[in-house]
This record gives C-alpha cells, structure tokens and sequence, in this order.
C-alpha cells in the first residue's frame, strides 16, 4: 500500500507569512497538533508544532510563522507506508507533509500515525504487550502545579505531555494541546485571561480527567485500538490505579515494523 491511498490530500496548512497568533488560533480550532508550513507557490517549507505556537507571548505579536518552523522528513506518495511510518519512526514525528516528488516540493497531503494504524494487518501484529515496549521511569506532575511550572517542563525536556498523579495515583494527564484550548499558551508572561506567571493557576484546571489507560498485559493490537479510538499522542499504563509507564504512538509503530 502506498503512502498516496491512505493519507489525507485536503489538509490544513499555513503560509509562512501568517502570524504565530494566527497560527495558534488554527491549531486550536482544526484540533492539530502539527500544521505543514508553505510557501507563496505551496511548496512545503516545513512543520510548525504545538510546542513553537507555545512560544507566543502576545496577543498583538507580529512575529510570523517562518521563524518557528521544522525542517520535516521527506515522504512521497508513491512510497510505500511502511517505509514511511520508519521514517516518521526515526525522525520522532507523529504527522509529515507529503510532497510530491524530491524535486517538486507542492505540499499533496497529510500522512499520520493514526492513518498508517488505521491499515495496518492487525492481525500480523508481532506477539509483544504493551510492557515490552513502554516507558517505565515517567515525569509526572501534581494537579497542584501552576500551568506554569508545568509549561517550563515540557520545554525543558521535549515532552508534549505529563500524567497527573496525586497521592500515588493516577487522576489525569495534561497536554499541550490541553494549555493551548485553555488559552494559558503564553503563561510565561500573560495568557489570553491576563493572568501572570506568578498567578498561573494550577494544573487541575486544564487537565483531561480521568486519563485514559491501559494495563501492562495488554496487546499492541488492542493498544493500536485504543489509540485509533481516543485519536491521544500516549496513553498511561496502570497497576491497581498505579502509574508504571507510559507508551506513545511511535512506541507503537516502531515496535510494528
């Protein structure tokens, strides 16, 4: 199967000439993680992600979206998916541009880890669980932690989201995507609700709850479902209500091919 029969050839792009605060405003409406960036001709010049639209700090900023945009891996049409999702594997990414040829740029679609999931022979899945392939020493944080904190985590280390624990269990996870529909994506400074830094209120208040989840035992095929189901970048593995691991959607697809 080719990487042209699955993906999707409408997507939502932005120009590099757009303003950050205008790009900000289409992730959070078209609920995108990631935006493919074009030029004046539609040839793609990059990714812009939700963690560069953190990075506003004005309602009223100028600054454009060409200055915060990824170089992305190069995916054709014509290529076959699973020679795809390994490229989107070893660059760490979840959505890739598709262009139409290495020397024609012009944006053709959307390929994503949810499209390559969603036709893949599950029943071909290799024999692991979801133990084999998760994270064990996961970052968390506390539903008492200011937005802010948690902000300046996910920028110090890469992550796009944390588990919420409270006294040892499990009661959420907060996103980025999570801060960005709150309107906390300048909480450095001030958020769209003028709220300060110094009174960014606490994690609780924008976190998805109760998180989403998945036992240690469970299947890559069952996981695959549960992903394709929730449309989630990672999901929570659990004892007893005990967070033991995390596991995304590369983790997934890596452990696949």
């Amino acid at each position: 199967m080719k990487v042209e029969d699955i993906m999707t050839k409408d997507p939502v792009f932005l120009h590099d000439t757009d303003f950050m605060t205008h790009a900000r405003q289409i992730i959070r409406d078209h609920n995108k993680r990631t935006l493919p960036v074009v030029d004046s001709k539609k040839r793609v010049i990059g990714m812009l992600s939700e963690k560069e639209a953190l990075n506003i700090y004005s309602t009223k900023s100028n600054v454009t979206v060409e200055g915060f945009t990824a170089v992305s891996p190069e995916v054709y049409p014509d290529m076959d998916i699973l020679h795809a999702a390994k490229i989107m594997v070893d660059a760490d990414v979840g959505r890739v541009p598709v262009i139409r040829s290495g020397q024609d740029k012009t944006l053709a679609g959307i390929l994503s880890t949810v499209d390559i999931f969603r036709n893949l022979d599950l029943d071909r899945s290799p024999g692991k669980k979801i133990e084999d392939v998760m994270t064990r020493n996961v970052k968390s944080c506390s539903p008492e932690d200011s937005i802010a904190k948690v902000w300046l985590n996910m920028k110090e280390t890469g992550f796009s989201g944390f588990p919420v624990v409270k006294d040892g269990q499990l009661v959420g996870m907060v996103t980025r995507r999570n801060i960005i529909r709150a309107g906390y994506a300048r909480i450095e400074r001030e958020d769209e609700h003028g709220t300060k830094s110094t009174m960014s209120p606490p994690v609780e208040k924008v976190m998805s709850s109760p998180a989403y989840t998945l036992s240690s035992q469970t299947t890559l095929k069952d996981a695959i479902k549960a992903f394709i189901k929730l449309d989630v970048g990672r999901l929570s593995v659990v004892s007893d209500g005990t967070l033991i691991g995390i596991v995304d959607r590369n983790d997934i697809i890596k452990a696949f091919i």
